[in-house]
């Protein structure tokens, strides 16, 4: 007979696997419904009239969509670490001519113009805002799903991913075949495409 500290030092591999494994189509589903959500959320926020205060409520939105994520993944969060990547990643998604705060700084201060300059931060700041949201959270889907956690996140090896996403995402816009959840037939996840 065990005692109850001898179950507890057992390698429990192949009992915790198995659960996670049949569940992995479940939460990478409701990963991706959670990008859904926030990515049309901060096309939203980028909506709000005050320079400034828009990517302060874009920014806010897209660290508590990470910080849901890595609940869903079981990964630890760290807000300072979380913000850190999430620029990062933001930032690969403009030209390399233009640095991000710059160049979402003077969309988001268009709106201080009134007619042509308020047209123009308004149909640019809530695409670029939604893109950023929807590739940020890809991102971390496909890194946490992985195995990767905020400490060891690398964003050279995610590049090439990132430009898919960004495809991805304006393919999308462009297409009216999408579904009332947003997603394209390739982007529904495995579960989802299950009879």
């Amino acid at each position: 007979m065990t005692s109850p500290q001898d179950k507890s030092s057992a390698p429990a591999t192949s009992s915790a696997a198995e659960p996670a494994a049949n569940n992995e189509p479940q939460r990478e589903a409701e990963a991706s419904r959670l990008v859904e959500r926030f990515t049309l959320w901060s096309g939203a926020a980028a909506l709000v009239p005050v320079p400034l205060i828009d990517i302060a409520a874009v920014g806010g939105l897209q660290i508590e969509m990470v910080r849901r994520l890595s609940q869903i993944y079981g990964v630890p969060f760290s807000e300072n670490r979380g913000k850190s990547i999430v620029a990062s990643i933001a930032g690969s998604l403009l030209p390399a001519s233009a640095a991000s705060t710059t160049t979402v700084g003077a969309l988001s201060m268009l709106k201080f113009l009134p007619g042509f300059g308020l047209t123009i931060a308004v149909i640019a700041m809530p695409a670029f805002s939604a893109c950023a949201t929807f590739v940020i959270g890809r991102v971390f889907i496909k890194h946490f799903a992985s195995g990767g956690t905020l400490l060891d996140f690398d964003l050279p090896t995610y590049r090439e991913f990132i430009e898919t996403q960004k495809a991805k995402f304006r393919s999308r816009r462009a297409s009216p075949a999408t579904s009332p959840g947003g997603q394209t037939s390739s982007d529904k996840p495995a579960a989802a495409t299950k009879p």
